[in-house]
């Protein structure tokens, strides 16, 4: 499979090859589906609770007699049943939300991502990403003249200059090639890579 390398005005310069067990991949949208939900899972913190019956603030007192009311028999307020009372199976703040998945199926997965973003044309290569100053403006009209509005940019090594630069564009993201998740790579429109990158993930994903 031949990857787009382009130069900082985003004009394609050549073609780099790359291996096709990697970037020519054939689609399988259920893997995908299944890697995207487990990533998304394994981030989440089980940070919720509600209350039980026990837990809730009540009082204990009958609320009527037994017998000779002509309403239902109650116990106590903090009934399920009743409004304000405890939940039945309430959540757990130690819940566990995490899916496991085999590193076989997370590396097809990522693979079937990426050759559909060079099918639709989405991702391209670059020599470097490098600015001479920690400047936003910089960094966005370097990104502007090579033709990305939003865009994931994934480098081998983060420079501070451009971590700096960055981090203050809700539209593009620089991630190194470790921090590279199937999420954000569905989620942006382009996808860039440096060629240094592109290495490395043959070696991560290969």
């Amino acid at each position: 499979m031949e990857l787009k390398l382009i130069n900082e005005q985003g004009q394609e310069m050549s073609r780099l090859q790359a291996p096709d067990a990697l970037f020519d991949r054939e689609y399988n949208e259920a893997l995908v589906h299944q890697v995207l939900v487990a990533y998304q899972a394994n981030a989440r913190s089980g940070n919720r609770a509600q209350k039980d019956r026990s837990d809730v603030r009540h009082t204990t007192k009958k609320p009527w007699r037994q017998k000779g009311t002509g309403r239902a028999r109650a116990g106590m307020s903090s009934s399920p049943i009743w409004r304000g009372g405890g939940r039945v199976f309430p959540n757990s703040s130690d819940e566990n939300f995490s899916q496991k998945l085999n590193r076989k199926m997370y590396r097809a997965g990522m693979a079937a991502i990426l050759s559909q973003l060079v099918r639709e044309d989405r991702l391209a290569v670059v020599d470097e990403l490098s600015i001479e100053a920690p400047k936003t403006k910089l960094f966005l009209t370097k990104i502007k003249s090579m033709g990305f509005e939003s865009v994931l940019v994934v480098t081998d090594e983060l420079e501070e200059n451009v971590f700096l630069a960055s981090r203050n564009l809700p539209n593009v993201l620089v991630v190194e090639v470790q921090q590279a998740d199937p999420v954000s790579l569905v989620r942006f429109p382009k996808v860039l890579i440096t060629r240094n990158a592109l290495a490395k993930f043959e070696e991560m994903l290969g």
